[in-house]
């Protein structure tokens, strides 16, 4: 409970922070939110005076800053600059599949990750065949799996469909599996890589410490030596390390969801970037900050359960 108490007093500078660095770049950006105006030859200066009056661009930004703040607190996240309606609907309609994408492609990853680590760390042939696999994850750029899995099994197989979280008119169950695998196997690939190779390297190096040698001298068995003594041990940073990618995952799967047309939040911060919607660019940046936070404080706490050494802190 300290440590929940400590963190999430902590939190709140943090957040702080963010928002203000973040709020002050994208002032800095050219042209700003009226930069789509600005480059119309047609829109007059006196129009462009009145726009800049109206969304209150005349005051100076940390003004700006403080009214968003307050606002933002409030509930009240702003309209979007490209239909209007409010921010916190849009991003609210957008969850929902970012959430399912990304436990998806997690549960995924941790099916690959975790046997493959453990084999990999108690095996000469599974740290060969690890070194293989978690090399090719890693290396492959994001959008051409995408594609290159567009291709196999949506274009030339026809399998399964190439983008979309639906099909047009239908509500079924199994459709919305079909077009969830794609997305969700190369979220899978690339971070149950990542994941396999950060948990061989740390039960290879709980199985080096002094008191699993001395469970082997006592005549322990390698098996029982792994599931009852090194894995409960690394399993603590593993979590941590899980957990966050998952933060990064949640607010960052833009280029996964761009190449799926998955209406997710990344497809949302996409969206909004190239339209130059402040309010919703503001609120995407908050969110994940906020998600990471979150997950940041999730990972201690189960770090504190996991490892005798720190519960008494939490």
């Amino acid at each position: 409970m300290r440590l929940l108490l400590r963190r999430s007093v902590l939190a709140v500078p943090l957040l702080l922070l963010v928002s203000a660095l973040v709020f002050a770049l994208l002032q800095a950006v050219p042209g700003g939110p009226l930069a789509a105006y600005l480059e119309n030859p047609n829109v007059r200066s006196e129009d462009i005076a009145r726009l800049r009056t109206a969304m209150g661009l005349d005051a100076p930004v940390s003004v700006q800053y403080v009214r968003w703040l307050t606002a933002f607190v409030q509930g009240d996240w702003g309209y979007s600059y490209a239909d209007g309606r409010p921010v916190l609907l849009r991003v609210l309609e957008r969850v929902p599949a970012t959430l399912e994408l990304v436990l998806s492609g997690s549960v995924l990853a941790l099916l690959f990750a975790f046997p493959l680590g453990l084999v990999a760390a108690t095996r000469t042939w599974g740290e060969r065949l690890s070194r293989v696999v978690t090399t090719a994850g890693v290396s492959v750029p994001v959008f051409w799996l995408g594609l290159l899995l567009q291709l196999s099994f949506a274009m030339q197989l026809g399998w399964l469909p190439s983008s979309g979280r639906q099909s047009f008119g239908a509500t079924g169950l199994a459709d919305r599996l079909s077009h969830l695998v794609l997305p969700a196997l190369v979220l899978a690939v690339v971070q149950g890589a990542a994941w396999t190779r950060y948990l061989q390297r740390s039960v290879r190096d709980t199985l080096a410490l002094p008191f699993v040698n001395a469970g082997r001298q006592r005549g322990l068995s390698e098996s029982r030596l792994v599931w009852r003594h090194a894995l409960p041990n690394a399993l603590a940073p593993f979590v941590t390390v899980v957990l966050l990618d998952a933060a990064m995952l949640a607010s960052g799967a833009v280029v996964t969801e761009s190449v799926f047309a998955w209406p997710g939040v990344g497809s949302l911060f996409t969206e909004a970037l190239v339209k130059r919607d402040y309010p919703v660019l503001m609120a995407f940046l908050m969110v994940g900050a906020v998600t990471v936070i979150v997950l940041n404080l999730l990972a201690d706490l189960a770090v504190a359960r996991l490892d005798p050494r720190t519960r008494e802190e939490a």
